[in-house]
């Protein structure tokens, strides 16, 4: 079947002035390159955003300068890991000081945090930083074998569905000519997936993106209940690392390679399995990803640290050495054997996400909370949160508060969404504590539950 999709979506870009296919070009052009090149480009970006940090945003001219960094006009990169790191905490203290001056100029907007760590953070990001992006998603499909317009399976969240808001026209025409069809992970009853299995056989995807957990639990049903189930080229699993177990499975049900992706929404798409799935390759050209023990030196080959990343495309807000959160192995490869030449990440550890099962079987992701309470029904409201299934009908939430007064009128709406999806008998408690403590490994659940998985 021949692609309309993409030129139509090329021409369309070409019109508005933007600039996603042009990148998506460069990267293709670029990805076999060596290791010492990919360096030398990363270093010129990155000094071209530090200059701009310190001569157009208040809080980085005062960092940058302390640290030596920007001297006459030029960017001492020697001196980078003076920087103090960027924290969650300073971006809610430092507001627009972090915002570029001349950011009407780059036709910005408001983003959230997924709320992943238990923290939600609000920051703006440009147009730019969205074709960069946008270009980025279309590379790593390539990788996996998937062209832009092809057929495409989002298992994904939909609040809209739960929250009965209708599909915007535009939302339905990027699906459209994007060639995706979502499947919504946040309503995985039984009979929602019988139906999800028709339509995935309908589509046919060339390439599947879904939460870990979600086409696990899919996975499972399939296999419990013997349909016959179309296979795609690839699975690609977000938002929470893929352990060798689930790998298999997935593998196993769908015979098809699952590919380990990591991404944020305050910095993208930051690494990706190819099909050799020796690590996850880095995107250096979009950000710089570093990997730190306690005391923020680099972690050895193989050693566990925090991850740091640091944006090079979005110059309205950037961040420079933030904490995301998450934790990562330091590749012990310095290049996949594919032959590209980013760097590696071993693996991404610090993503802890438990599903929530109902009593009628239903399986809710983590996903689903973490969307609602984080992000949906977050309006500088909450600073951390984790919810804990007590048994079928039994929550807990523990919350830390930056306004109790606002959160009170926010209950019962976090209460109707719980249920719709947890079953109306749900009993829902709140706890108000002062902080949530990470495990002795780092990790921060902001899910547990005590039903057992069986």
């Amino acid at each position: 079947m021949i692609n309309w999709r993409k030129p139509v979506l090329r021409s369309a870009a070409a019109i508005l002035n933007r600039k996603m296919f042009k990148y998506l070009e460069y990267l293709k052009k670029i990805e076999f390159e060596s290791l010492q090149t990919f360096a030398h480009l990363q270093e010129e970006r990155l000094s071209r955003l530090l200059i701009h940090a310190y001569e157009n945003i208040g809080y980085y001219h005062k960092v940058l300068e302390a640290a030596d960094v920007i001297k006459g006009g030029k960017a001492y990169l020697e001196n980078f890991n003076r920087i103090p790191v960027l924290t969650k905490d300073i971006i809610r203290r430092e507001g627009e000081n972090l915002f570029s001056k001349d950011r009407d100029s780059r036709k910005w907007y408001p983003n959230t945090s997924g709320g992943s760590t238990g923290e939600p953070t609000r920051f703006i990001q440009d147009l730019n930083y969205k074709d960069w992006s946008l270009a980025a998603s279309f590379y790593l499909n390539l990788m996996a074998g998937k062209d832009v317009g092809e057929h495409e399976i989002k298992l994904w969240g939909s609040e809209k569905d739960i929250l009965k808001e209708r599909q915007t026209f535009m939302s339905k025409l990027n699906s459209c000519l994007f060639n995706t069809v979502i499947l919504n992970s946040f309503l995985m009853s039984e009979n929602n997936m019988r139906n999800y299995v028709n339509t995935w056989n309908k589509v046919r995807p060339k390439l599947v993106n879904a939460y870990t957990s979600s086409i696990y639990d899919f996975a499972r049903y399939v296999k419990k209940s013997g349909v016959k189930i179309y296979q795609p080229n690839v699975i690609v699993c977000s938002a929470e690392t893929v352990t060798n177990e689930v790998r298999d499975f997935i593998e196993q049900v769908f015979k098809c390679p699952a590919l380990n992706h990591y991404g944020s929404r305050e910095a993208g798409t930051m690494g990706c399995e190819c099909l050799k799935k020796e690590g996850l390759h880095t995107f250096p050209i979009n950000n710089k990803v570093e990997i730190l023990d306690d005391s923020l030196k680099p972690c050895l080959p193989g050693q566990t640290g925090s991850i740091y990343v640091t944006t090079l495309d979005n110059f309205s807000m950037p961040l420079i050495r933030y904490r995301i959160g998450d934790m990562a192995v330091a590749a012990k490869n310095e290049k996949c054997s594919c032959g590209r030449g980013t760097p590696l990440i071993a693996n991404i550890i610090g993503r802890h996400i438990e599903a929530f099962k109902t009593r009628e079987g239903n399986v809710i992701p983590g996903e689903f909370f973490i969307h609602f309470i984080g992000v949906v029904y977050n309006k500088d409201i909450i600073k951390k949160f984790q919810v804990i299934q007590n048994g079928y009908d039994e929550i807990t939430i523990k919350l830390v508060l930056l306004d109790s007064q606002k959160f009170a009128g926010l209950k019962d709406k976090i209460i109707e969404s719980i249920r719709k999806v947890m079953g109306q008998n749900c009993k829902i408690d709140f706890e108000y504590v002062d902080d949530i403590a990470p495990t002795a490994s780092g990790k921060y659940l902001y899910t547990i539950s005590k039903v057992s998985s069986s």
